[in-house]
């Protein structure tokens, strides 16, 4: 029987971030989106993770809608 390692709450932090980050700067997905949209995108609330994102200067918030910085999307192009 194979064991799963469990993931720390960071860990499980940084792969919500990744997923919501992913949605925004999606290029033929790129615009507004509002935070109930990510929350059905993402299967969970992701309020904590829109709130790190904006701390980290990676999203734009006005009125519950969100989209990526003009830096994460490029920083995204990089690393392709």
């Amino acid at each position: 029987m194979q064991h799963q390692r469990t993931l720390s709450p960071a860990e499980e932090d940084g792969i919500i971030d990744s997923g919501v980050l992913g949605l925004l700067i999606h290029r033929d997905e790129q615009r507004p989106w509002s935070k109930d949209e990510i929350d059905r995108e993402i299967g969970q609330n992701t309020i904590d993770s829109l709130n790190r994102l904006y701390g980290a200067g990676l999203i734009h918030r006005l009125d519950g809608f969100v989209w990526a910085t003009r830096a994460a999307i490029m920083a995204d192009d990089l690393a392709i």
